[in-house]
């Protein structure tokens, strides 16, 4: 376990250098000069190539990069070319805000999913199971921010019980919870149900029911965790999809998460703090999946890495 965990964190590196290259070739080579963004319209050609040689951009593009990663290497994400304040220091707080909406969304999205997919398994071609079914397809094709703009519609403005938008306390969560974990949640419960009806028809679940266990006994102990493999590969999966997902969902609600920022950034051409985003998206990508791997051999025993 401990080699396996030390090479895939070292398989790490490679992704995240190649993350970086393709991010920083892709912002440099579409239109449009930083330079003349924060200049402005009125600035004079000796102006604007005075800030093209202040933040290195008349360099050319292999030296640009030696120098990002030369300072990505010592922790140094550089500074924003808008606000000139460190990259860190500005996705940081952006960052907290969209970890803890899609952290309340996966959770959510597990509970209420496995719940649903359990319920359906276990009750399969009835009306319970043809009901969560419907539900199900709803929640994946339903787009996020027409969910949300109905949400507001509905219990913000009309009822009144909750803000339609900003950060604050339990009640701020609550809508854009449900707006961003529906996706996931859906896919869970639907990854759920499969996979559980695959392990309820294998010959030792069987045996075990003819022992005369009780079936809760048999779906709890016998069951769910062998059906859980695939459901915690989607869930990890998920974790790209929720982060995705916050772009549209942070804007419905005003949330003043990374996702948002990313896109602002982006149009404002902010090189350094995409990069800084970009960077930081993938790194949590990794490692959840990295976690959600190691906790295979947890799950199920009989998973051994070599």
């Amino acid at each position: 376990m401990l080699a396996y965990t030390l090479r895939r964190i070292i398989m790490l590196v490679p992704i995240l250098f190649g993350v970086s290259v393709l991010v920083f070739m892709m912002l440099h080579l579409t239109p449009g000069d930083p330079a003349r963004l924060i200049a402005g319209p009125t600035a004079t050609p000796d102006q604007v190539d005075e800030i093209r040689t202040m933040l290195g951009l008349n360099e050319p593009l292999y030296e640009q990069y030696y120098h990002y990663m030369n300072r990505l290497v010592h922790g140094d994400l550089g500074q924003s070319v808008i606000t000139h304040d460190a990259v860190t220091s500005e996705l940081a707080p952006r960052f907290i805000a969209t970890a803890q909406l899609s952290g309340a969304a996966m959770v959510l999205a597990v509970i209420v999913g496995m719940t649903f997919g359990i319920i359906s398994a276990t009750r399969q071609y009835s009306l319970v199971d043809n009901i969560l079914s419907v539900l199900a397809l709803f929640g994946l094709s339903t787009p996020a921010y027409w969910l949300g703009l109905m949400l507001i519609l509905l219990f913000s403005l009309h009822f009144g019980w909750f803000p339609a938008a900003g950060r604050g306390g339990l009640s701020h969560f609550v809508l854009p919870t449900i707006t961003l974990s529906l996706f996931a949640m859906a896919t869970v419960a639907r990854m759920t149900r499969g996979s559980l009806l695959d392990v309820l028809n294998q010959d030792y679940v069987q045996a075990a029911r003819a022992k005369g266990l009780s079936e809760s006994f048999v779906l709890i102990r016998h069951a769910l965790k062998n059906a859980l493999i695939p459901v915690m590969t989607v869930v990890g999966l998920q974790v790209g999809q929720l982060l995705s997902g916050a772009v549209l969902t942070e804007t419905v609600f005003s949330w003043p998460g990374i996702g948002r920022f990313l896109v602002d950034s982006i149009e404002a051409r902010d090189f350094p703090i995409v990069q800084g985003g970009v960077l930081l998206t993938a790194v949590v990508f990794v490692v959840v999946n990295l976690i959600v791997d190691l906790l295979y051999g947890i799950v199920d025993p009989r998973i051994r890495y070599s």
